[in-house]
């Protein structure tokens, strides 16, 4: 059953080593500005804002050396670990999800600010889809204010972030979970299948290729200038970069 609720796409996230070293890359060839940033459950994050208000968040292992995010990139290495979801109602969507025969792991309402839980990436076509009902009126641990790490002079013009693209073995089933039960409104897109969502600046765009493994494959960014990315996965960021538009 197709989602009734707006779900809206907030933003893509990465996992790096350390937030400092994505500042000349999101600042100084990107124009990204700080938005946000704070701690969380094994982690410190950050997020900067694009052109077109599309924010990419950063994340860092913090804590214990045991912690997902240190597993993660000592078995993955840097790259795209989650997109998230604002919903409005967390018990009803980890539900909906269920019924759908996806996999809901990480599930946590102890704040009243924050509530989440996460479909696991093997029902999710490989990639971590994090649902979240979010209330910042009452308060919270992220804000404006956060200590950015320094950053040089943002680039002009500022590049807009479009699109995270992924690969899937079963077209069918992936626009299903995108479309059906994230309520994302599909179309074709320079010949691959794109979802879009009210109000979300981002979207999600799938291509099919049984060869390669499922998950994400890049994040695509547009700009009214040339950028220069490498053809293969930027150093960075751990995913492959792409100027689209």
């Amino acid at each position: 059953m197709r989602v009734l609720i707006p779900y809206r796409l907030d933003h893509v996230a990465v996992a790096v080593p350390a937030l400092a070293e994505v500042t000349d890359l999101l600042v100084g060839e990107l124009g990204g500005i700080p938005a946000e940033g704070g701690p969380g459950l094994g982690f410190t994050g950050a997020q900067w804002r694009f052109l077109n208000g599309a924010h990419l968040e950063v994340l860092e292992p913090a804590g214990d050396p045991s912690g997902f995010l240190h597993r993660f990139l000592e078995q993955r290495g840097r790259g795209v670990h989650h997109v998230t979801f604002v919903v409005p109602d967390l018990a009803d969507a980890a539900e909906r999800a269920r019924a759908a025969g996806r996999a809901v792991v990480g599930y946590e309402d102890s704040l009243p600010s924050w509530k989440e839980a996460f479909l696991h990436p093997k029902s999710a076509h490989g990639l971590v889809i994090q649902l979240a009902e979010s209330h910042p009126e009452l308060g919270g641990l992220w804000g404006p204010d956060f200590p950015f790490p320094a950053s040089p002079r943002p680039a002009v013009p500022a590049a807009r972030l479009e699109a995270l693209r992924l690969n899937v073995h079963d077209l069918d089933r992936a626009a299903t979970l995108w479309s059906e039960l994230l309520g994302g409104q599909a179309r074709e897109e320079s010949g691959v299948l794109a979802f879009r969502w009210h109000d979300s600046p981002l979207c999600i765009a799938l291509q099919q290729d049984a060869a390669q493994p499922e998950g994400a494959v890049g994040l695509e960014f547009s700009c009214d200038r040339p950028l220069h990315f490498p053809e293969t996965d930027h150093p960075v960021l751990g995913a492959r970069l792409v100027q689209v538009g």
